[in-house]
């Protein structure tokens, strides 16, 4: 599996053409995203790219333009279809290339051939920017075909915010409404987070709470971003990204399946959008949509 390595001040960071997943980031000799090895397999979507949706299309069904499609059902326990088509995808890179110590970036296209289940063309282009800063990605679709098409995106990262257990972080989420699931982890209702256990505007530890919920009405801090934080005692780890462009994201705790680190994952749109039509997009021929996030250190 090929790998492509970037570098940017006291960062390092390893994207793989196999879904021009982000496999590494380090600050230092710190992990600031959950790892795995050079020849995978990729666990749990770690690092990858979520699209033409992210989370589930439940029962892989849904109806566009009056017209039923089955996607491929590939989280056969619950019976849906996760995370969109191309996190395992080869993409094709197009530049690779480090400016100096400070900045390297990394541009990666892949294109969305119809099927009978997503008959829509989408071009898809990621590019990965690191520097000093941290490691900023910029996802672009582009309808290049005929007929409208409906999509949704989102990253896939295991954020670690030290080497310590994930139970004693604190997890700052500036969002007042949560999407509670049913057993099937598809929307069931929307509500406030004023007295549930997933209200985490003011920072406070994880504990024992058991997170695989969707968030949103985001609050955006001076300079027009949304920062999701994890903090330990050895340090923190953020993502920020615009709002209005990914008003949703998701964060999942790994510890109930072994998984290393939180998943905080920005999205366009809610699970099952494509069924609801909740913030779902829709590219008319020609039409674009683009989105960003940062990976920072505390």
């Amino acid at each position: 599996m090929p790998q492509y390595v970037l570098r940017g001040g006291d960062f390092h960071a390893e994207i793989t053409q196999r879904g021009a997943a982000l496999r590494v980031l380090r600050h230092g000799g710190r992990d600031v995203v959950a790892t795995w090895p050079e020849n995978g397999p990729v666990p749990h979507y770690s690092g990858t790219l979520l699209a033409p949706w992210p989370n589930r299309i439940g029962d892989g069904r849904y109806t566009f333009g009056g017209e039923t499609r089955d996607v491929p059902v590939n989280e056969p326990e619950r019976g849906h279809a996760l995370h969109g088509l191309v996190a395992f995808a080869d993409w094709e890179p197009v530049e690779v290339r480090t400016v100096d110590e400070d900045r390297g970036s990394a541009r990666f296209e892949h294109v969305i051939e119809p099927t009978p289940g997503y008959p829509f063309r989408v071009a898809l282009q990621v590019r990965y920017h690191l520097t000093a800063e941290g490691l900023t990605t910029t996802l672009t679709a582009e309808n290049i075909g005929d007929r409208p098409a409906p999509y949704g995106c989102g990253p896939h990262p295991w954020l670690i915010a030290d080497g310590g257990a994930e139970t004693g972080w604190s997890l700052e989420l500036p969002a007042d409404r949560v999407l509670l699931t049913d057993e099937r982890l598809l929307p069931r209702s929307l509500e406030p987070v004023d007295g549930t256990p997933y209200d985490f505007r003011v920072p406070r530890e994880l504990g024992g709470t058991v997170l695989d919920h969707a968030f949103t009405g985001l609050d955006a801090a001076p300079g027009g971003t949304t920062q999701v934080r994890l903090r330990g005692a050895g340090g923190g780890v953020q993502i920020a990204w615009d709002a209005a462009a990914m008003p949703w994201v998701q964060v999942c705790t790994g510890t109930g399946f072994g998984h290393r680190g939180i998943a905080v994952e920005p999205m366009t749109c809610p699970p099952d959008a494509f069924n609801s039509g909740t913030d779902l997009i829709v590219l008319g021929p020609g039409g674009k949509h683009e989105a960003s996030w940062t990976v920072s250190v505390l």
